[in-house]
C-alpha cells in the first residue's frame, strides 16, 4: 500500500492538472494537455513513475463532468485504476469556495484517493456505464428532448395566434396534425402581412421538422428495444399500467445495471424520490421534500406514466385518492408516492427477466446509493 502511485486529476477541456504522490510521501504537480497526444503522454508518464518507485498499482480520481467517461475508459484499458467522483459529495467549505484553484482541487482529489488506498475510506464514485449503454442513452435521450422541443414550438404557436387574434372557424378535432397545419396555412397565412406570415410559416416548418424527427427516433427506439439486451425486460415492463415503449426504454437505459441496487430504498434514492432528512441532536425523524437527485428525464417519464395509470387503472386510481384524501395540497404527495411505487415495481419486473452482461459497468458501490449518489 505504501508504494501505490496515487493521483488527483483536475480535468478541464484543454488541460489536466495532476497532484501525484506515492504512499505518504510529499506530492508533486504535473500538467498535460487534454487531447489524444496529451493523454497518451500522461499514461506513459504515470507508468514510468510507478516503475521507478517499484510498484505496479496506479490509482487516479477525477470529478464527473460534461466531458463524459472517455478518459476513464482510456485509463482502465491502460491498466490504471480510475474513479470518477460525484461533485455533490466531495468535501467543500466556504473557505475552499473562496480560495479555489486547480492545484487545490487536484490536491483535494488526491486526499480522497489517499484515504481510500491507505485508510480504506469509501470514495463517492459514480457508476461508469459501458460504452454501449452510453450510446443507447443518447438515442433515448434524443427522443425525450425532441418531445420537449415540440412542446416549446406548440406553445410559441399558441402564443403567436393569441397575440395576433388568429383562430380557425372550424378547427379539426385533433390539433397539430398534418391536416390541422395545412388548414392553418390555407386559412390564416393570407390574413397576415408579410412579416407575420413569414414568422408563422417558419414556426409551422419547425414543428413539422421536429415531428418528423420524433417519428424517426420512435422507429429507432423500437428497433433498439428488440435487441437482445433489452427485449425481454422491455416487454415485461410494457405490461404495467401506464408504461409504454418510451417509458420502458428510458427506465432501462437510465438505470443501467439493475444488479447494483440491493433494495427498493436504493432505487428510490438513486431516482431522487426519497425524502431529504434534517436530523441532528434532539431532532429526529424530520423529513423534508424529495431530494430530486438522479436522472431528471426518468422522473419526468415516471410522472407521465403515473398520470396515465391513474386515468386507466382502477388500482392506481384508488391508491391515488386514498393518499390524496380529497385535499388539493396532497396532490403532489400522492403523485410522488405512486411514482416511487411504479419505479420499484419496474425494477422488480425488469430484474425478474435478468440483466444483460452488456449493461454491467464499473465503480459506484451500491452503498453510495443510500445517499442518492449522483448518476453517471
Amino acid at each position: 500500500m505504501s508504494k501505490v502511485t496515487m493521483i488527483g486529476c483536475d480535468l478541464h477541456d484543454r488541460n489536466m492538472l495532476l497532484q501525484v504522490a506515492v504512499g505518504r510521501g510529499k506530492p508533486w504537480q504535473l500538467e498535460f494537455r487534454n487531447d489524444a497526444k496529451g493523454r497518451l503522454k500522461m499514461i506513459s508518464g504515470l507508468k514510468k513513475i510507478a516503475l521507478e518507485k517499484g510498484n505496479g498499482r496506479i490509482v487516479l480520481a477525477y470529478e464527473a463532468s460534461g466531458l463524459g467517461h472517455n478518459l476513464s475508459d482510456q485509463l482502465h484499458d491502460a491498466g490504471i485504476q480510475c474513479h470518477v467522483l460525484s461533485p455533490n459529495q466531495l468535501p467543500k467549505t466556504s473557505k475552499s469556495a473562496k480560495l479555489k484553484t486547480d492545484a487545490k482541487d487536484a490536491m483535494m482529489l488526491l486526499e480522497q484517493v489517499r484515504g481510500f488506498v491507505l485508510a480504506g475510506n469509501s470514495m463517492p464514485a459514480v457508476w461508469t456505464p459501458p460504452k454501449q449503454l452510453r450510446a443507447d442513452r443518447e438515442l433515448v435521450r434524443a427522443r425525450v428532448d425532441s418531445g420537449d422541443e415540440i412542446t416549446r414550438v406548440k406553445l410559441k404557436l399558441k402564443s403567436f395566434m393569441k397575440v395576433n387574434q388568429l383562430s380557425l372557424e372550424s378547427p379539426t378535432e385533433r390539433l397539430w396534425t398534418k391536416a390541422h397545419i395545412r388548414e392553418i396555412r390555407k386559412v390564416l397565412l393570407d390574413q397576415l402581412d408579410f412579416s407575420l406570415a413569414t414568422k408563422l410559416d417558419l414556426l409551422l416548418q419547425r414543428l413539422e421538422y421536429y415531428q418528423q424527427e420524433q417519428l424517426a427516433l420512435d422507429r429507432a427506439i423500437k428497433t433498439l428495444s428488440g435487441s437482445q439486451r433489452y427485449a425481454a425486460a422491455c416487454q415485461q415492463l410494457r405490461n404495467l399500467p401506464g408504461v409504454g415503449l418510451l417509458v420502458a426504454m428510458t427506465f432501462l437505459t437510465e438505470m443501467g445495471d439493475l444488479n447494483r441496487f440491493n433494495n427498493r430504498r436504493e432505487v428510490a434514492a438513486y431516482l431522487g424520490l426519497c425524502p431529504a432528512s434534517h436530523e441532528s441532536g434532539n431532532t429526529d425523524n424530520r423529513k423534508g421534500r424529495i431530494t430530486r437527485q438522479g436522472p431528471a428525464r426518468l422522473r419526468k417519464m415516471l410522472c407521465q406514466a403515473t398520470w396515465v395509470a391513474i386515468q386507466r387503472c382502477q388500482e392506481a386510481q384508488a391508491a391515488y385518492h386514498r393518499i390524496r384524501q380529497d385535499q388539493q395540497k396532497r396532490t403532489k404527495k400522492a403523485l410522488v408516492a405512486l411514482m416511487r411505487k411504479l419505479a420499484i415495481r419496474m425494477w422488480h419486473e425488469a430484474m425478474s427477466m435478468g440483466v444483460s452482461p452488456e449493461l454491467e459497468g464499473r465503480g459506484g458501490p451500491s452503498a453510495m446509493l443510500d445517499h442518492a449518489a449522483t448518476p453517471a
